[in-house]
């Protein structure tokens, strides 16, 4: 194997991974930890932000103290609705509360609060945690789906840098990146998305969702790339190719996804929902 093709696998996984902690960093979906202080304990939880199934959503917090109890504050998201509030259970040395469950990618925003009968603390009023709910997809779908993307973001970026080192070989990887892609984007993307929010796509021209359309986005150059390279070597189509995947998936998984709204019963995606969004914070 050639010194510069080692380099090559090198920095594509070097990137690969890069790509997969800054997308668990800043992903809206990925559960939020939060750090607090209550009557001298340190605490440190979990909070969900994407709840898949049928059943409502458990949030946990240890019980140090035993009189500790709390209350879940929570509401319909986003709607000027007035906030409800569910008592937490003593299981153990935990305390247990369960946010009801909603159609798929409805929302709920919440916070709780505190007390042991002299103290009491507001955690997260400020900024209320969102959740999203989606379908339950199988395993047997979303792992195969998971690892294909990945997969075809180490491709992109090794096909890449083959094509910048003027490596031969990278019009093989770029078929292969091609390939993958279709495969764990354009085909297995839309099922999770059925299971998930009842619809196979809601990208372009259908919708916004920026996962959907980033996907697509990748799609189209990739195929540009393998067709103009049929026949003659064009290394900076495939290095746009890599370059335009690597942009694309840097913006978070599920930014601007589907959201309920909760007066229509319909489900929207893209930038309108999610500047409304915002505005609530």
């Amino acid at each position: 194997m050639k010194k510069n093709t080692i380099v090559c696998i090198v920095l594509a996984i070097v990137l690969t991974l890069g790509a997969a902690f800054y997308q668990k960093l800043t992903g809206p979906t990925y559960a939020k930890e939060i750090s607090f202080v209550f009557n001298e304990q340190n605490y440190k939880i979990t909070l969900p932000r994407s709840h898949g199934g049928s059943d409502d959503c458990p949030i946990t917090l240890e019980r140090k103290e035993l009189t500790m109890e709390a209350n879940l504050i929570f509401k319909k998201f986003p709607t000027n609705d007035k906030f409800d509030t569910l008592p937490f259970n003593k299981e153990g040395d935990v305390l247990v509360a369960k946010l009801p469950a909603q159609p798929p990618a409805g929302k709920l925003q919440y916070y709780f609060q505190i007390s042991n009968g002299t103290n009491s603390l507001d955690v997260g009023k400020d900024k209320p945690t969102v959740i999203r709910f989606k379908g339950d997809v199988p395993k047997t779908v979303l792992i195969p789906h998971i690892i294909m993307m990945f997969l075809a973001m180490f491709f992109s970026n090794f096909s890449g840098f083959l094509a910048i080192s003027k490596n031969y070989r990278f019009r093989f990887f770029t078929i292969i990146t091609f390939a993958i892609l279709i495969v764990g984007g354009m085909i297995l993307g839309p099922v999770v998305q059925k299971y998930a929010f009842g619809e196979y796509w809601t990208g372009v021209p259908y919708g916004w969702d920026l996962t959907d359309n980033k996907t697509l986005i990748a799609f189209v150059f990739w195929t540009l790339a393998v067709v103009m390279n049929m026949r003659k070597e064009r290394r900076a189509l495939v290095i746009l190719a890599f370059l335009m995947t690597l942009i694309v998936f840097s913006i978070p998984h599920s930014m601007f996804g589907s959201e309920l709204n909760h007066t229509t019963g319909k489900v929207t995606t893209g930038m309108i929902p999610s500047v409304f969004q915002m505005l609530h914070f």
